[in-house]
Protein backbone atom coordinates (compact mmCIF):
# COMPACT_ATOMS: atom_id res chain seq x y z
CA UNK A 1 0.00 0.00 0.00
CA UNK A 2 0.91 3.54 -0.42
CA UNK A 3 2.33 4.84 2.74
CA UNK A 4 3.15 8.14 2.39
CA UNK A 5 4.03 10.85 -0.26
CA UNK A 6 6.18 14.24 -0.59
CA UNK A 7 5.63 17.09 -3.07
CA UNK A 8 8.21 20.09 -3.51
CA UNK A 9 7.70 23.24 -6.35
CA UNK A 10 5.14 21.29 -8.12
CA UNK A 11 2.50 23.80 -9.47
CA UNK A 12 1.06 25.57 -6.77
CA UNK A 13 2.24 22.78 -4.09
CA UNK A 14 5.17 24.42 -2.49
CA UNK A 15 5.50 21.67 0.03
CA UNK A 16 3.19 18.55 1.34
CA UNK A 17 3.96 16.06 3.32
CA UNK A 18 1.31 13.15 3.30
CA UNK A 19 1.14 9.57 5.67
CA UNK A 20 -1.79 7.70 4.02
CA UNK A 21 -3.60 4.69 5.70
CA UNK A 22 -5.57 1.35 5.10
CA UNK A 23 -9.03 1.70 3.74
CA UNK A 24 -10.79 4.62 2.43
CA UNK A 25 -9.15 7.81 2.64
CA UNK A 26 -10.78 11.01 0.90
CA UNK A 27 -9.21 14.25 -0.42
CA UNK A 28 -11.62 17.11 -0.42
CA UNK A 29 -11.90 21.09 -0.72
CA UNK A 30 -12.64 24.04 -2.45
CA UNK A 31 -12.55 24.16 -7.09
CA UNK A 32 -9.12 25.16 -7.42
CA UNK A 33 -7.43 24.54 -4.17
CA UNK A 34 -5.53 21.46 -5.75
CA UNK A 35 -7.11 18.31 -5.07
CA UNK A 36 -6.12 16.55 -8.47
CA UNK A 37 -2.95 18.07 -8.30
CA UNK A 38 -1.70 15.65 -5.78
CA UNK A 39 -3.20 12.84 -7.94
CA UNK A 40 -1.14 14.50 -11.02
CA UNK A 41 2.04 14.36 -8.53
CA UNK A 42 1.47 10.89 -7.74
CA UNK A 43 0.98 10.21 -11.68
CA UNK A 44 4.51 11.81 -12.29
CA UNK A 45 6.24 10.04 -9.26
CA UNK A 46 4.93 6.40 -11.06
CA UNK A 47 6.47 7.73 -14.61
CA UNK A 48 4.21 10.01 -16.51
CA UNK A 49 5.40 12.28 -18.50
CA UNK A 50 6.54 15.61 -17.14
CA UNK A 51 7.71 19.13 -18.44
CA UNK A 52 9.68 22.60 -16.94
CA UNK A 53 6.13 24.25 -16.57
CA UNK A 54 4.81 21.81 -13.46
CA UNK A 55 7.62 23.45 -11.46
CA UNK A 56 6.23 26.11 -9.16
CA UNK A 57 7.46 29.55 -10.40
CA UNK A 58 10.85 29.98 -8.95
CA UNK A 59 11.48 27.14 -8.11
CA UNK A 60 14.60 25.23 -9.27
CA UNK A 61 13.14 21.88 -9.33
CA UNK A 62 9.87 19.41 -8.74
CA UNK A 63 10.40 16.99 -6.42
CA UNK A 64 8.05 14.15 -5.75
CA UNK A 65 8.68 10.71 -3.80
CA UNK A 66 6.32 8.19 -2.99
CA UNK A 67 7.18 5.32 0.02
CA UNK A 68 5.48 1.81 -0.45
CA UNK A 69 5.04 -1.41 1.23
CA UNK A 70 5.32 -4.10 -0.64
CA UNK A 71 6.44 -6.69 1.86
CA UNK A 72 3.16 -8.74 1.09
CA UNK A 73 3.48 -8.24 -2.89
CA UNK A 74 5.54 -11.12 -4.10
CA UNK A 75 5.52 -9.99 -7.55
CA UNK A 76 6.85 -6.62 -6.87
CA UNK A 77 9.11 -8.19 -4.67
CA UNK A 78 10.52 -10.52 -7.56
CA UNK A 79 10.29 -7.84 -10.12
CA UNK A 80 12.88 -5.31 -7.23
CA UNK A 81 15.39 -8.37 -6.63
CA UNK A 82 15.60 -9.12 -10.38
CA UNK A 83 16.26 -5.24 -10.49
CA UNK A 84 18.62 -5.28 -7.68
CA UNK A 85 16.42 -2.60 -6.36
CA UNK A 86 14.74 -4.89 -3.46
CA UNK A 87 14.99 -2.98 0.16
CA UNK A 88 13.33 -4.69 3.04
CA UNK A 89 10.01 -5.00 1.87
CA UNK A 90 10.06 -1.35 1.11
CA UNK A 91 9.44 0.69 -2.40
CA UNK A 92 10.79 4.51 -2.28
CA UNK A 93 10.19 5.86 -5.53
CA UNK A 94 11.29 9.25 -6.27
CA UNK A 95 11.16 11.84 -9.47
CA UNK A 96 12.80 15.15 -9.71
CA UNK A 97 11.98 17.71 -12.57
CA UNK A 98 14.55 20.28 -13.35
CA UNK A 99 13.16 23.47 -14.49
CA UNK A 100 15.27 23.43 -17.47
CA UNK A 101 12.83 20.57 -18.18
CA UNK A 102 15.16 17.53 -17.49
CA UNK A 103 14.00 14.39 -15.27
CA UNK A 104 15.33 12.08 -13.24
CA UNK A 105 13.71 9.08 -11.76
CA UNK A 106 14.97 6.76 -8.75
CA UNK A 107 14.14 3.39 -7.32
CA UNK A 108 15.24 2.94 -3.69
CA UNK A 109 18.12 4.84 -3.99
CA UNK A 110 18.97 3.79 -7.34
CA UNK A 111 18.72 6.17 -10.72
CA UNK A 112 16.60 4.51 -13.24
CA UNK A 113 15.42 4.97 -16.50
CA UNK A 114 11.68 6.43 -16.45
CA UNK A 115 10.58 3.21 -18.19
CA UNK A 116 11.26 1.48 -14.90
CA UNK A 117 9.31 3.72 -12.37
CA UNK A 118 6.08 2.65 -15.13
CA UNK A 119 6.84 -0.47 -15.02
CA UNK A 120 6.77 -0.97 -11.45
CA UNK A 121 3.75 2.00 -11.15
CA UNK A 122 1.66 -0.53 -13.16
CA UNK A 123 2.10 -2.85 -10.00
CA UNK A 124 1.47 -0.67 -7.21
CA UNK A 125 -1.12 1.88 -8.50
CA UNK A 126 -4.09 2.25 -10.46
CA UNK A 127 -5.15 5.66 -11.42
CA UNK A 128 -9.24 5.72 -12.24
CA UNK A 129 -9.30 9.81 -13.57
CA UNK A 130 -11.88 11.62 -13.87
CA UNK A 131 -12.36 12.18 -17.34
CA UNK A 132 -12.20 8.52 -18.07
CA UNK A 133 -15.84 8.68 -19.35
CA UNK A 134 -15.16 10.16 -22.08
CA UNK A 135 -12.57 7.95 -23.63
CA UNK A 136 -15.31 4.68 -22.28
CA UNK A 137 -17.14 4.69 -25.73
CA UNK A 138 -13.66 3.76 -27.71
CA UNK A 139 -13.72 0.25 -28.72
CA UNK A 140 -10.06 -0.36 -27.75
CA UNK A 141 -10.48 0.62 -24.32
CA UNK A 142 -13.72 -1.15 -23.86
CA UNK A 143 -11.56 -4.25 -25.17
CA UNK A 144 -8.76 -3.70 -23.07
CA UNK A 145 -10.91 -3.41 -19.68
CA UNK A 146 -12.81 -6.96 -20.55
CA UNK A 147 -9.72 -8.56 -21.10
CA UNK A 148 -8.46 -6.70 -17.85
CA UNK A 149 -11.28 -7.77 -15.66
CA UNK A 150 -10.95 -11.76 -17.22
CA UNK A 151 -7.31 -12.09 -16.82
CA UNK A 152 -7.12 -12.26 -20.52
CA UNK A 153 -4.04 -9.92 -21.01
CA UNK A 154 -1.27 -12.96 -21.06
CA UNK A 155 -3.24 -14.92 -23.31
CA UNK A 156 -3.86 -12.14 -25.43
CA UNK A 157 -0.11 -11.00 -25.31
CA UNK A 158 0.59 -14.58 -26.79
CA UNK A 159 -2.20 -14.03 -29.14
CA UNK A 160 -0.31 -11.28 -30.33
CA UNK A 161 3.06 -12.87 -30.68
CA UNK A 162 1.63 -15.76 -33.13
CA UNK A 163 -0.13 -13.03 -35.16
CA UNK A 164 3.30 -11.33 -35.80
CA UNK A 165 5.36 -14.66 -36.65
CA UNK A 166 1.67 -15.03 -39.14
CA UNK A 167 2.73 -11.76 -40.67
CA UNK A 168 6.75 -12.26 -41.01
CA UNK A 169 6.28 -15.06 -42.56
CA UNK A 170 3.21 -13.53 -45.30
CA UNK A 171 5.35 -10.56 -45.87
CA UNK A 172 8.48 -12.61 -46.99
CA UNK A 173 5.98 -14.92 -48.73
CA UNK A 174 4.50 -11.83 -50.90
CA UNK A 175 8.04 -9.94 -51.39
CA UNK A 176 9.18 -13.16 -52.97
CA UNK A 177 6.28 -13.28 -55.57
CA UNK A 178 6.08 -10.43 -56.22
CA UNK A 179 9.91 -10.13 -56.87
CA UNK A 180 9.38 -12.91 -59.85
CA UNK A 181 8.93 -10.26 -62.69
CA UNK A 182 12.58 -9.25 -61.79
CA UNK A 183 13.89 -12.54 -60.94
CA UNK A 184 15.75 -13.01 -64.40
CA UNK A 185 17.29 -9.54 -63.98
CA UNK A 186 18.09 -10.26 -60.47
CA UNK A 187 19.46 -13.22 -60.77
CA UNK A 188 21.47 -11.88 -63.64
CA UNK A 189 23.09 -9.48 -61.26
CA UNK A 190 23.25 -11.73 -58.73
CA UNK A 191 25.45 -13.88 -60.43
CA UNK A 192 27.75 -11.39 -61.75
CA UNK A 193 28.69 -9.90 -58.14
CA UNK A 194 29.49 -13.66 -57.37
CA UNK A 195 31.94 -14.20 -59.59
CA UNK A 196 33.53 -10.88 -58.80
CA UNK A 197 34.01 -11.76 -55.15
CA UNK A 198 34.75 -15.96 -56.08
CA UNK A 199 37.21 -14.77 -57.86
CA UNK A 200 38.41 -12.42 -55.09
CA UNK A 201 38.76 -15.24 -53.23
CA UNK A 202 38.97 -13.45 -49.74
CA UNK A 203 39.26 -15.22 -46.88
CA UNK A 204 38.68 -14.82 -42.74
CA UNK A 205 40.32 -11.98 -41.43
CA UNK A 206 42.55 -11.47 -44.28
CA UNK A 207 41.97 -7.74 -44.83
CA UNK A 208 43.25 -7.36 -41.44
CA UNK A 209 46.23 -9.58 -41.68
CA UNK A 210 47.48 -7.90 -44.51
CA UNK A 211 47.03 -4.19 -43.23
CA UNK A 212 49.69 -5.53 -40.74
CA UNK A 213 51.75 -7.17 -43.16
CA UNK A 214 52.36 -3.99 -44.89
CA UNK A 215 52.97 -2.10 -41.85
CA UNK A 216 55.83 -4.49 -41.17
CA UNK A 217 56.62 -4.59 -45.13
CA UNK A 218 56.69 -0.75 -44.89
CA UNK A 219 58.82 -0.20 -41.90
CA UNK A 220 61.32 -3.18 -42.43
CA UNK A 221 64.24 -1.39 -42.82
CA UNK A 222 63.30 -0.03 -39.53
CA UNK A 223 62.85 -3.12 -37.93
CA UNK A 224 66.09 -4.31 -38.86
CA UNK A 225 68.14 -1.34 -36.95
CA UNK A 226 66.19 -2.13 -34.35
CA UNK A 227 67.18 -5.57 -33.76
CA UNK A 228 70.90 -4.48 -34.33
CA UNK A 229 70.82 -2.11 -31.90
CA UNK A 230 69.16 -4.39 -29.54
CA UNK A 231 71.41 -7.47 -30.59
CA UNK A 232 74.40 -5.20 -29.65
CA UNK A 233 73.08 -4.24 -26.18
CA UNK A 234 72.85 -7.24 -24.96
CA UNK A 235 75.98 -9.62 -26.56
CA UNK A 236 77.16 -8.05 -29.63
CA UNK A 237 78.62 -5.06 -28.64
CA UNK A 238 82.75 -5.65 -28.14
CA UNK A 239 82.85 -2.72 -24.66
CA UNK A 240 79.98 -3.65 -22.88
CA UNK A 241 77.03 -5.65 -23.12
CA UNK A 242 74.03 -7.70 -21.03
CA UNK A 243 75.23 -10.71 -21.55
CA UNK A 244 78.65 -9.74 -19.90
CA UNK A 245 77.92 -6.94 -17.69
CA UNK A 246 75.85 -10.23 -16.04
CA UNK A 247 78.47 -12.56 -16.22
CA UNK A 248 80.94 -9.95 -14.39
CA UNK A 249 78.39 -9.50 -11.43
CA UNK A 250 78.15 -13.27 -11.14
CA UNK A 251 81.74 -13.57 -11.10
CA UNK A 252 82.04 -10.84 -8.53
CA UNK A 253 79.36 -12.60 -6.88
CA UNK A 254 80.80 -15.97 -6.81
CA UNK A 255 83.81 -14.66 -4.72
CA UNK A 256 81.98 -13.40 -2.00
CA UNK A 257 79.64 -15.77 -1.23
CA UNK A 258 82.26 -18.41 0.69
CA UNK A 259 82.31 -15.17 3.12
CA UNK A 260 78.67 -14.58 2.99
CA UNK A 261 76.08 -17.63 1.87
CA UNK A 262 73.14 -14.98 1.63
CA UNK A 263 74.57 -14.23 -1.57
CA UNK A 264 74.13 -17.20 -3.37
CA UNK A 265 70.23 -16.85 -4.19
CA UNK A 266 71.38 -13.77 -5.45
CA UNK A 267 73.88 -15.52 -7.99
CA UNK A 268 70.97 -17.82 -8.91
CA UNK A 269 69.27 -15.14 -10.13
CA UNK A 270 71.47 -13.47 -11.99
CA UNK A 271 72.37 -16.71 -13.45
CA UNK A 272 68.52 -17.24 -14.37
CA UNK A 273 68.50 -13.44 -15.85
CA UNK A 274 71.81 -14.69 -18.27
CA UNK A 275 69.72 -17.71 -19.66
CA UNK A 276 66.78 -15.38 -20.45
CA UNK A 277 68.99 -13.20 -22.04
CA UNK A 278 70.36 -15.92 -24.30
CA UNK A 279 67.33 -17.13 -25.26
CA UNK A 280 65.90 -13.33 -26.31
CA UNK A 281 68.89 -13.12 -28.03
CA UNK A 282 68.15 -16.26 -30.33
CA UNK A 283 64.76 -15.17 -30.53
CA UNK A 284 65.88 -11.85 -31.73
CA UNK A 285 68.45 -13.15 -34.53
CA UNK A 286 65.77 -15.19 -36.04
CA UNK A 287 63.35 -12.68 -36.01
CA UNK A 288 65.62 -10.52 -37.90
CA UNK A 289 66.95 -13.87 -40.55
CA UNK A 290 62.61 -12.75 -41.27
CA UNK A 291 61.95 -9.45 -41.66
CA UNK A 292 61.40 -9.50 -45.38
CA UNK A 293 62.83 -6.76 -47.65
CA UNK A 294 61.73 -8.13 -50.73
CA UNK A 295 59.73 -5.17 -52.69
CA UNK A 296 57.86 -7.99 -54.48
CA UNK A 297 56.34 -9.02 -51.51
CA UNK A 298 55.44 -5.49 -50.89
CA UNK A 299 54.09 -4.25 -54.00
CA UNK A 300 52.04 -7.65 -54.04
CA UNK A 301 50.26 -6.77 -50.88
CA UNK A 302 49.75 -3.30 -51.68
CA UNK A 303 47.73 -4.66 -54.90
CA UNK A 304 45.96 -6.63 -52.97
CA UNK A 305 44.54 -4.16 -50.94
CA UNK A 306 43.55 -2.28 -53.38
CA UNK A 307 41.42 -4.91 -54.79
CA UNK A 308 39.68 -4.85 -51.96
CA UNK A 309 38.76 -1.68 -51.06
CA UNK A 310 37.71 -1.29 -54.67
CA UNK A 311 35.13 -4.07 -54.48
CA UNK A 312 34.23 -2.80 -50.94
CA UNK A 313 33.63 0.69 -52.53
CA UNK A 314 31.63 -0.79 -55.61
CA UNK A 315 29.14 -2.10 -52.16
CA UNK A 316 29.36 0.94 -50.56
CA UNK A 317 31.09 -1.09 -47.28
CA UNK A 318 34.12 -1.55 -45.81
CA UNK A 319 36.56 -4.30 -46.70
CA UNK A 320 35.96 -6.12 -43.56
CA UNK A 321 31.78 -6.88 -44.60
CA UNK A 322 33.07 -8.23 -47.80
CA UNK A 323 32.67 -12.30 -46.49
CA UNK A 324 29.05 -10.77 -44.83
CA UNK A 325 28.03 -9.64 -48.14
CA UNK A 326 29.05 -12.56 -50.13
CA UNK A 327 27.32 -14.85 -48.16
CA UNK A 328 23.99 -12.45 -48.13
CA UNK A 329 24.15 -12.79 -52.11
CA UNK A 330 25.03 -16.39 -52.01
CA UNK A 331 21.77 -16.92 -50.01
CA UNK A 332 19.49 -14.22 -52.27
CA UNK A 333 21.16 -16.25 -55.30
CA UNK A 334 19.93 -19.62 -54.03
CA UNK A 335 16.75 -18.22 -52.71
CA UNK A 336 15.86 -17.00 -56.26
CA UNK A 337 17.27 -19.50 -58.14
CA UNK A 338 14.35 -21.93 -56.16
CA UNK A 339 12.43 -19.69 -55.81
CA UNK A 340 9.30 -21.98 -56.74
CA UNK A 341 9.96 -24.17 -53.87
CA UNK A 342 11.19 -21.37 -51.68
CA UNK A 343 7.81 -19.89 -52.32
CA UNK A 344 5.76 -23.35 -51.33
CA UNK A 345 8.47 -23.82 -48.06
CA UNK A 346 6.89 -20.56 -47.08
CA UNK A 347 3.00 -20.93 -47.94
CA UNK A 348 2.95 -24.38 -46.13
CA UNK A 349 5.01 -22.03 -42.95
CA UNK A 350 2.53 -18.91 -42.97
CA UNK A 351 -0.27 -21.70 -43.08
CA UNK A 352 0.98 -23.37 -40.09
CA UNK A 353 1.15 -19.78 -38.39
CA UNK A 354 -2.40 -19.11 -39.55
CA UNK A 355 -3.65 -22.30 -37.63
CA UNK A 356 -1.71 -21.78 -34.90
CA UNK A 357 -2.42 -17.88 -34.47
CA UNK A 358 -6.72 -18.95 -35.05
CA UNK A 359 -6.33 -21.53 -32.52
CA UNK A 360 -4.79 -19.60 -29.86
CA UNK A 361 -7.15 -16.44 -30.80
CA UNK A 362 -10.17 -18.69 -30.96
CA UNK A 363 -9.32 -19.95 -26.90
CA UNK A 364 -9.08 -16.08 -26.50
CA UNK A 365 -12.46 -15.58 -27.97
CA UNK A 366 -13.89 -18.47 -26.15
CA UNK A 367 -12.51 -16.75 -22.93
CA UNK A 368 -13.49 -13.27 -23.42
CA UNK A 369 -17.11 -14.74 -24.53
CA UNK A 370 -17.06 -16.51 -20.75
CA UNK A 371 -15.76 -13.31 -18.76
CA UNK A 372 -17.91 -11.17 -20.84
CA UNK A 373 -21.11 -13.06 -19.17
CA UNK A 374 -19.46 -12.00 -15.67
CA UNK A 375 -18.45 -8.93 -16.50
CA UNK A 376 -21.84 -8.08 -17.64
CA UNK A 377 -23.65 -9.28 -14.62
CA UNK A 378 -22.00 -7.50 -12.29
CA UNK A 379 -22.06 -4.00 -14.05
CA UNK A 380 -25.64 -4.73 -14.26
CA UNK A 381 -25.47 -5.23 -10.06
CA UNK A 382 -23.62 -2.19 -9.77
CA UNK A 383 -25.39 -0.06 -12.02
CA UNK A 384 -28.82 -1.16 -9.70
CA UNK A 385 -26.35 0.22 -6.34
CA UNK A 386 -25.54 3.50 -8.35
CA UNK A 387 -29.42 4.54 -8.80
CA UNK A 388 -30.02 2.63 -12.03
CA UNK A 389 -32.15 0.19 -11.35
CA UNK A 390 -33.92 -1.94 -14.28
CA UNK A 391 -30.69 -0.64 -16.18
CA UNK A 392 -28.63 -3.24 -18.17
CA UNK A 393 -25.14 -3.74 -19.38
CA UNK A 394 -24.20 -5.89 -21.75
CA UNK A 395 -20.76 -7.01 -23.66
CA UNK A 396 -21.53 -7.92 -27.02
CA UNK A 397 -18.87 -9.98 -29.01
CA UNK A 398 -18.82 -10.03 -32.73
CA UNK A 399 -16.23 -12.62 -34.94
CA UNK A 400 -14.36 -10.53 -37.56
CA UNK A 401 -13.00 -12.34 -40.77
CA UNK A 402 -9.62 -13.75 -41.23
CA UNK A 403 -8.99 -10.91 -43.38
CA UNK A 404 -9.65 -8.00 -40.50
CA UNK A 405 -7.86 -10.71 -38.12
CA UNK A 406 -5.63 -8.11 -35.05
CA UNK A 407 -2.83 -8.69 -32.96
CA UNK A 408 -5.46 -8.76 -30.09
CA UNK A 409 -7.54 -11.69 -31.76
CA UNK A 410 -11.07 -12.11 -34.03
CA UNK A 411 -12.83 -10.36 -31.61
CA UNK A 412 -14.60 -7.15 -31.77
CA UNK A 413 -16.07 -6.02 -28.37
CA UNK A 414 -18.42 -3.16 -27.66
CA UNK A 415 -20.16 -2.04 -24.79
CA UNK A 416 -24.02 -1.78 -24.63
CA UNK A 417 -26.46 -0.51 -22.50
CA UNK A 418 -30.05 -0.18 -21.14
CA UNK A 419 -30.57 2.83 -18.62
CA UNK A 420 -34.09 1.95 -17.92
CA UNK A 421 -36.39 -1.03 -17.97
CA UNK A 422 -38.07 -1.54 -21.52
CA UNK A 423 -35.14 0.62 -23.00
CA UNK A 424 -33.34 -1.10 -25.66
CA UNK A 425 -29.60 -1.42 -25.25
CA UNK A 426 -27.51 0.76 -27.23
CA UNK A 427 -23.62 1.32 -27.42
CA UNK A 428 -21.92 3.20 -24.69
CA UNK A 429 -20.91 5.76 -26.85
CA UNK A 430 -24.75 7.15 -27.32
CA UNK A 431 -25.66 7.63 -24.12
CA UNK A 432 -26.60 11.75 -24.27
CA UNK A 433 -26.89 12.24 -20.03
CA UNK A 434 -23.54 12.60 -18.42
CA UNK A 435 -25.00 11.49 -14.81
CA UNK A 436 -25.54 8.31 -16.29
CA UNK A 437 -22.45 7.80 -18.32
CA UNK A 438 -20.51 8.82 -15.22
CA UNK A 439 -22.28 6.25 -13.03
CA UNK A 440 -21.55 3.67 -15.73
CA UNK A 441 -17.94 4.68 -16.10
CA UNK A 442 -17.53 4.30 -12.35
CA UNK A 443 -19.64 0.95 -12.47
CA UNK A 444 -17.03 -0.18 -15.03
CA UNK A 445 -14.01 0.40 -13.37
CA UNK A 446 -15.00 -0.79 -9.97
CA UNK A 447 -15.99 -4.21 -11.34
CA UNK A 448 -12.97 -4.05 -14.00
CA UNK A 449 -10.70 -3.65 -11.31
CA UNK A 450 -11.99 -6.69 -9.22
CA UNK A 451 -9.97 -8.69 -12.00
CA UNK A 452 -6.75 -6.80 -10.57
CA UNK A 453 -3.89 -7.57 -8.36
CA UNK A 454 -3.13 -3.98 -7.80
CA UNK A 455 -3.11 -2.72 -4.19
CA UNK A 456 -4.00 0.64 -4.11
CA UNK A 457 -6.56 2.45 -6.15
CA UNK A 458 -7.34 5.85 -7.02
CA UNK A 459 -10.18 7.52 -8.00
CA UNK A 460 -10.05 11.44 -9.52
CA UNK A 461 -13.74 13.25 -8.65
CA UNK A 462 -15.35 9.81 -10.62
CA UNK A 463 -18.18 10.43 -9.19
CA UNK A 464 -18.80 13.68 -11.06
CA UNK A 465 -22.29 14.18 -12.17
CA UNK A 466 -23.98 11.70 -9.27
CA UNK A 467 -25.60 13.11 -5.92
CA UNK A 468 -28.23 12.23 -3.27
CA UNK A 469 -29.15 8.65 -2.49
CA UNK A 470 -26.45 7.82 -5.84
CA UNK A 471 -23.93 9.67 -3.85
CA UNK A 472 -24.46 7.45 -1.03
CA UNK A 473 -24.08 4.37 -3.11
CA UNK A 474 -21.11 5.44 -4.49
CA UNK A 475 -19.41 5.99 -1.21
CA UNK A 476 -20.63 2.81 -0.10
CA UNK A 477 -19.11 0.85 -3.09
CA UNK A 478 -15.48 2.30 -2.20
CA UNK A 479 -15.84 1.83 1.09
CA UNK A 480 -16.60 -2.01 -0.12
CA UNK A 481 -13.45 -1.64 -2.12
CA UNK A 482 -11.52 -0.41 0.52
CA UNK A 483 -12.13 -3.26 2.89
CA UNK A 484 -9.78 -5.32 1.07
CA UNK A 485 -7.75 -2.56 -0.86
CA UNK A 486 -6.17 0.84 -0.01
CA UNK A 487 -8.42 3.48 -2.04
CA UNK A 488 -7.82 6.97 -2.30
CA UNK A 489 -11.09 9.54 -3.78
CA UNK A 490 -11.07 12.59 -4.41
CA UNK A 491 -14.37 13.84 -4.35
CA UNK A 492 -16.82 16.40 -4.10
CA UNK A 493 -20.04 14.92 -2.11
CA UNK A 494 -19.95 14.57 1.17
CA UNK A 495 -22.01 11.42 1.10
CA UNK A 496 -18.64 9.90 -0.17
CA UNK A 497 -16.55 12.10 2.00
CA UNK A 498 -18.71 10.36 5.09
CA UNK A 499 -17.68 7.03 4.25
CA UNK A 500 -13.91 7.20 4.66
CA UNK A 501 -11.75 5.70 7.32
CA UNK A 502 -9.22 9.17 6.50
CA UNK A 503 -10.22 12.33 5.46
CA UNK A 504 -7.53 15.36 4.14
CA UNK A 505 -9.03 18.75 2.98
CA UNK A 506 -6.84 20.60 0.25
CA UNK A 507 -6.64 24.17 0.82
CA UNK A 508 -5.51 27.23 -1.24
CA UNK A 509 -3.66 29.98 0.53
CA UNK A 510 -2.86 33.20 -0.90
CA UNK A 511 -0.70 36.45 0.87
CA UNK A 512 -1.52 38.55 -2.37
CA UNK A 513 1.94 37.98 -3.93
CA UNK A 514 1.81 34.00 -4.53
CA UNK A 515 -0.53 31.10 -4.18
CA UNK A 516 0.11 27.58 -2.42
CA UNK A 517 -1.78 24.48 -1.69
CA UNK A 518 -2.05 23.31 2.10
CA UNK A 519 -3.09 20.46 3.11
CA UNK A 520 -4.74 19.49 6.77
CA UNK A 521 -5.39 15.69 8.42
CA UNK A 522 -8.99 16.50 9.98
CA UNK A 523 -10.57 14.82 13.16
CA UNK A 524 -14.37 14.81 14.23
CA UNK A 525 -14.43 18.27 14.93
CA UNK A 526 -12.96 19.64 11.10
CA UNK A 527 -14.30 16.83 9.22
CA UNK A 528 -18.10 17.88 10.60
CA UNK A 529 -17.28 21.56 9.30
CA UNK A 530 -15.80 20.28 6.15
CA UNK A 531 -18.92 18.18 5.39
CA UNK A 532 -21.42 20.94 6.65
CA UNK A 533 -19.05 23.39 3.67
CA UNK A 534 -19.62 20.68 1.07
CA UNK A 535 -23.44 20.61 1.91
CA UNK A 536 -24.09 24.18 2.42
CA UNK A 537 -21.77 26.08 0.43
CA UNK A 538 -20.68 29.45 1.15
CA UNK A 539 -22.96 30.07 4.51
CA UNK A 540 -22.86 27.37 6.90
CA UNK A 541 -25.62 27.66 9.69
CA UNK A 542 -26.40 25.60 12.33
CA UNK A 543 -28.39 23.17 10.50
CA UNK A 544 -26.04 22.16 8.09
CA UNK A 545 -23.18 21.46 10.86
CA UNK A 546 -26.08 19.95 12.54
CA UNK A 547 -26.67 17.24 9.30
CA UNK A 548 -23.42 16.97 8.57
CA UNK A 549 -22.63 15.57 12.62
CA UNK A 550 -25.27 13.16 12.03
CA UNK A 551 -24.03 12.01 7.99
CA UNK A 552 -20.56 11.45 9.55
CA UNK A 553 -22.27 9.69 12.90
CA UNK A 554 -24.68 7.40 10.57
CA UNK A 555 -21.62 6.50 8.40
CA UNK A 556 -19.69 5.67 11.57
CA UNK A 557 -22.76 3.07 12.54
CA UNK A 558 -23.11 1.68 8.97
CA UNK A 559 -19.02 0.90 8.79
CA UNK A 560 -19.59 -0.78 12.54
Amino acid sequence: MLMNLQVRDFAIVEKIDIEFEPGMTVLTGETGAGKSILVDALGLVLGERGSSQLVRDGAKRAEFAAEFDVSRLDAVGAWLDEQALELDGECLLRRVINADGRSRAFINGNAVPLSQLKNIGEMLLDIHGQHFHQSLGRRPIQRDLLDHFGGLLEQRAGVATSFSSWMAVTDRLKLLLDADADRASRLDLLTFQLQELDSLGLTDGEHEDLNRERRKLQNSGRLADGVTVALDALVDSESSNANGLIAAASRSLASLSEFDSSLKPLIELLESASIQVSEATETLRRYGEDIDMDPQRRDWVEERLDALQAIARKHRLSPDELLSLHSRLRDEHDELANSEERSRELAAQAASLRDDFLTKANALSAARARSAKSFSAAVTEAMSGLGMPGGVFDVALSRLGEDSARPWGIDDVEFLISANPGQKSQPLAKIASGGELSRMSLAIQVIASDGSAIPTMIFDEVDSGVGGGVAEMVGRRLQEIGANRQVLCVTHLPQVASLADQHFRISKVSDGKSTRTGLQVLGTDERVEELARMLGGVEITAKTLEHAAEMLAGARQKRA
